[in-house]
């Protein structure tokens, strides 16, 4: 029992130092945009989802196109699951369980879930669990910052995929590898005009990434907490549905909020199933925040202060009033390269250039997106670190 002690205090140990030594670490990175090298996959596909359509059939363009990627990332969660339960007993339980809470979920969304299930051959109950896995299972990094002219950047890398079957030959999250293909883009449209756009996982009905053009950006991370998602679900499952799912509070305020002021509002007072950081930019000076979350309040608003020096709002998965976890420090290194960069020199350029530095990149990132609200700019791209990287 010692040994074994010493063991699990010996790989802690040498992950927690890791992190801080080259080339694990490195210098903040310059000169990495426009997107090149062995850190870019590839830019993302931009589709169109119109909402005059009826919401079982908005996705069935992008499906169609995208249903063998979904079919094998639902097979990669499928063979997880088994590995851990051989018999097969818990992915009957989803594809017999899940589908009974599809009608429980709020209108549009449970009927864009069944039109998606539908076109893509994937049982209803294994579409319904793609579309919580996002409440308990992201790790990321968010910065809105204001340049010297008083626009707003809003950048984000998303990270997925942690704990979620560590493919040792490549060096790679199995989870991570499989969602990359299913990155896309997506204009939605009423009228045949622009309401918001998001980069979002094919399948998916939530946002984590969007932006109001002219108006608002928003991205969503989860915040860690023993009063999390996990216990949201039971309670939405056993029957207490006064919370909102926070993927779904982030895409009716993206197509329904008209002002920051309102986003921020909606966003700091709706009742949720999860805790969660929203960090939400505007389109004037000093509108950029990171909100933090309980299920059922907010806890903080840190805001940008110009007057204080505060020229940027930095989230990964921590309250920004609390040291991160040993294991887990993207803030240090993000801060130190948005300091470096200086308000007087931050773009899109630059913050790229943040989001491309180890370990603020790493083997959990699937995509990096970048948002100028002024101009109603969304750029994403599909993101990899080469080894040797931080496994998160």
């Amino acid at each position: 029992m010692g040994q074994f002690v010493f063991l699990i205090l010996a790989v802690l140990f040498a992950v927690t130092s890791t992190q801080f030594i080259p080339p694990y670490t490195e210098d903040c990175r310059t000169d990495m945009y426009p997107p090149n090298g062995p850190t870019f996959k590839g830019a993302v596909r931009w589709y169109t989802v119109d909402l005059d359509l009826p919401p079982s059939k908005r996705w069935t363009a992008l499906i169609t196109d995208k249903k063998t990627d979904l079919a094998n990332m639902i097979q990669a969660i499928k063979d997880l699951a088994n590995a851990f339960v051989p018999s097969g007993k818990l992915i009957e339980l989803v594809d017999v369980t899940l589908p009974l809470m599809v009608d429980t979920l709020p209108y549009p969304f449970s009927d864009e879930i069944k039109g998606i299930a539908a076109v893509s051959g994937v049982p209803l109950g294994e579409v319904v669990l793609f579309n919580i896995f996002y409440e308990v299972f992201t790790v990321c990094t968010s910065v809105v910052a204001e340049d010297t002219k008083g626009n707003l950047i809003h950048g984000r890398n998303l990270d997925f995929g942690l704990f979620m079957g560590w493919d040792a030959k490549n060096k790679s999250w199995i989870i991570s590898e499989k969602l990359k293909p299913l990155v896309v883009n997506i204009d939605f449209k009423r009228n045949n005009q622009t309401v918001f756009k998001s980069t979002n996982f094919a399948g998916y009905v939530g946002m984590l990434t969007g932006i109001k053009p002219h108006i608002f950006t928003l991205t969503m991370n989860e915040r860690f907490s023993l009063d999390g998602g996990y216990i949201g679900i039971l309670e939405w499952v056993l029957g207490k549905r006064d919370g909102m799912w926070m993927s779904f509070l982030t895409r009716s305020v993206l197509e329904n909020a008209t002002s920051y002021d309102e986003a921020k509002n909606r966003l700091a007072q709706t009742k949720m199933l999860a805790p969660a950081y929203f960090i939400l930019g505007g389109n004037r000076t000093g509108q950029g925040c990171i909100i933090t979350r309980s299920r059922l309040l907010s806890i903080d608003i840190l805001e940008i202060d110009l007057k204080m020096g505060r020229w940027y709002v930095l989230e990964t998965n921590y309250d920004h009033w609390k040291e991160p976890l040993f294991l887990d420090d993207r803030r240090t290194p993000g801060m130190k390269c948005m300091n470096q960069t200086t308000q007087a020199n931050v773009s899109m350029k630059s913050m790229y250039d943040v989001l491309s530095t180890k370990p603020v990149l790493n083997k959990l990132t699937t995509y990096t997106t970048l948002m100028q609200v002024s101009e109603g700019k969304l750029e994403s791209y599909i993101r990899d670190c080469p080894s040797p990287c931080m496994p998160w």
